[in-house]
């Protein structure tokens, strides 16, 4: 393509978002001419996108300036930019937008307590602000953009926003992601140096001490983590996700939080001229804590899509992880070893967009078919569901990194770069990666525990109540965005070897190496991310074995054992009155998990009287984040507060008091 169309067609597709979202206004209350027209719309516009952008990550940078200024100033136009990053986060934004608006077609059928026409504003502004972000090449458009998400994804949060809890929770995310950009605004304050340009391209260009270099990293870290959900700043994230409608919380969970990263790597690969060691090993800790606590209360849950929040801050942490190796190799001059956990971490924001929006978008349409999304309401609905049951199962095995689906090859590679930290050049480190990788694979088995529950619990066994009995599949548009999802998770796992090779660009730019040697030794039928000597991985041969294995137990089940079974009812260890009830339960999955990691839960106990006609116990677990920062830090303000109202209504003489007590202050500072 020639000169700067590629980045003119990727604004055009904005644009496209942007007026779909005005014709839904002008359709507010057309459900039909919404969904049927202006959502499917969206989603070709989305495939588009995802085209676009694996076109372009082998292409050169390219850059525009915008005939608009901010707010009207023609001093401060917009300036975008597409490089091989930027493509990369597009494709993956296509690909979540695409299933996601395939899907909303058929789900948004009454407006989830919003007209539709006005959820469909909504939701492509929010679209459009997220591509605006990543075209963005000065820090001005770069931050109206993430204001324009944040508002956004605020109003999809809080879509019905007649119930006091759902306010609750768009507020919160919304006061958080403010307190973020307010971080990041002072952030790109210490990266354009004093020079009063604010293009990246000037930031680049600049050379800050380590020590203001340090500063603006923790202050990017606040800000970007605030959206991604990192600790101690993910709190928005489980209250929010069940709050929002299916698609959105897909959509939330699929990029959105993926924006946070995107800003991480492209302010300290790419606005910052330096890597060094201590913030690897703080995103390693930040990471590594937020994984661990997220798996763990994923694994305890009893609510669908709360179970599924708590899994995408454990599946952030493990990118925060291999964002955290690759910074500490970049940092020792280690190139080839921070390509491997770059590769890694790109490998993982694909693979968790596509199997995390489709568990999303599989829950909708649970909620949608029962009304329910309470576990202990559920059950049985694979034989109703049958659709949705093999597209959540897929994204389910894919969630716990089981071959040959796409999550397996991101935990591999992320495990495949600790196996090579004893090389780092600091003992310390030498002596704590091997429990940090212990520990990763610890989260790794508890994820596989907590999908086992969710799926088994949702669609395996009886159903646990009368009404699941009514339930009906998912229609032909959610289909379509069930299998959208499920071709990505099949072909990202299936063939590795082809996506590490498109994604050398990317990893070459970030890292400044890339593992295109050993992948060229491996051939493409081979993953050996650095040698075939060290470690390989055939999923096409695995996936043939399995297949082949299940076709021979097949074969010899037909052959020997055909006309010698009989059916019968299970034992029921003589008890002759089972019921679905009887089934084990999500607290019983939950209780060894809330029992060997209760120092990391609040955990609050009602327990019956044995006197009482009917007793009742009840337990629940919480995050003692919230007791241990937000809750002292909300006296304090509340405290700060007070005081200030006091200060207001006071007198004259304490006003010309405090004034010159500041300006003699003022004076013995200036005067030394």
């Amino acid at each position: 393509m020639e000169s700067r169309i590629v980045i003119q067609l990727a604004l055009c597709i904005v644009a496209g978002w942007l007026a779909i979202g005005c014709a839904g206004l002008a359709y507010a209350r057309r459900t039909r001419v919404v969904a049927h027209g202006l959502f499917p719309a969206g989603a070709l516009l989305g495939v588009l996108l995802f085209g676009l952008g694996v076109y372009s990550m082998r292409g050169p940078a390219q850059t525009l300036v915008l005939p608009i200024g901010l707010a009207g100033l023609p001093g401060l136009p917009f300036h975008e930019r597409i490089d091989a990053l930027s493509a990369y986060f597009l494709a993956v934004l296509g690909l979540v937008s695409a299933g996601v608006s395939a899907f909303s077609s058929g789900y948004f059928r009454k407006g989830e307590g919003t007209p539709p026409g006005l959820l469909c504003f909504e939701y492509h502004v929010c679209l459009a602000s997220l591509a605006l972000v990543l075209l963005a090449n000065d820090a001005y458009g770069f931050l109206v953009a993430w204001e324009m998400l944040t508002i956004s994804a605020t109003f999809l949060v809080m879509s019905n926003h007649r119930i006091a809890e759902i306010r609750g929770a768009a507020f919160l995310y919304f006061l958080i992601s403010h307190a973020g950009a307010l971080a990041l605004l002072i952030s790109f304050g210490l990266l354009q140096a004093g020079t009063g340009d604010y293009t990246f391209d000037a930031m680049r260009a600049q050379h800050l001490t380590p020590l203001w270099a340090s500063v603006a990293f923790l202050l990017a870290l606040a800000g970007f983590g605030a959206k991604a959900g990192i600790f101690p700043l993910h709190v928005w994230l489980p209250e929010a996700h069940p709050a929002a409608p299916s698609p959105v919380s897909a959509l939330m969970s699929g990029f959105v939080l993926k924006a946070g990263l995107y800003g991480m790597l492209r302010t300290v690969f790419d606005l910052l001229h330096l890597q060094i060691a201590w913030w690897g090993v703080l995103m390693l800790a930040l990471g590594l804590f937020t994984a661990l606590l997220g798996v763990v209360f994923s694994a305890i849950q009893s609510d669908m899509k709360r179970l599924l929040a708590w899994s995408s801050i454990e599946n952030i942490g493990l990118m925060f992880v291999s964002l955290g190796l690759a910074v500490l190799f970049r940092a020792f001059g280690m190139n080839g070893l921070a390509a491997l956990a770059m590769t890694a971490l790109l490998y993982q924001i694909a693979s968790h967009a596509a199997f995390k929006s489709l568990l999303f978008v599989g829950t909708g349409a649970v909620l949608h078919a029962t009304g329910e999304r309470n576990l202990g309401r559920l059950g049985g609905l694979i034989h109703r569901m049958p659709w949705t049951a093999w597209a959540a199962l897929v994204g389910a095995l894919a969630s716990a990194g089981l071959p040959p689906l796409s999550g397996f090859v991101s935990e591999w590679l992320l495990l495949q770069s600790f196996l090579f930290t004893p090389g780092l050049p600091n003992a310390f480190l030498n002596m704590a990666i091997p429990l940090i990788a212990a520990l990763i694979a610890l989260v790794a088995a508890l994820a596989g525990y907590t999908m086992v529950k969710f799926f088994g619990i949702v669609f395996l066994g009886q159903p646990r109540e009368a009404a699941l009995a009514r339930a009906r599949d998912a229609g032909r548009w959610e289909r379509a965005g069930f299998g959208w999802f499920v071709a990505a998770c099949l072909l990202l796992g299936l063939m590795p070897v082809q996506m590490v090779r498109a994604l050398t660009p990317v990893v070459r730019q970030l890292a400044g190496a890339d593992l295109g040697a050993a992948m060229q030794a491996g051939g493409w039928l081979l993953l050996a991310p650095t040698g075939v000597e060290r470690a390989s991985y055939m999923p096409t041969v695995f996936l043939a074995f399995f297949v082949g294995c299940c076709g021979l137990a097949y074969l010899l089940v037909r052959r020997f054992y055909h006309g010698r079974l009989r059916r019968a009812a299970p034992w029921a260890c003589g008890n002759p009155f089972v019921t679905a009830r009887m089934q084990d339960s999500a607290e019983g999955f939950g209780q060894p998990i809330r029992e060997i990691f209760a120092p990391l839960l609040r955990i609050e106990r009602s327990v019956p009287s044995p006197f009482d006609a009917q007793p009742t116990y009840r337990v629940t677990a919480s995050d003692r984040t919230w007791a241990w920062i937000y809750a002292p830090l909300a006296r304090g303000l509340r405290w700060m507060g007070a005081f200030a109202g006091r200060l207001q209504a006071g007198r004259i003489a304490v006003y010309l008091t405090c004034s010159f007590l500041a300006l003699i202050t003022l004076l013995i500072l200036v005067r030394r």
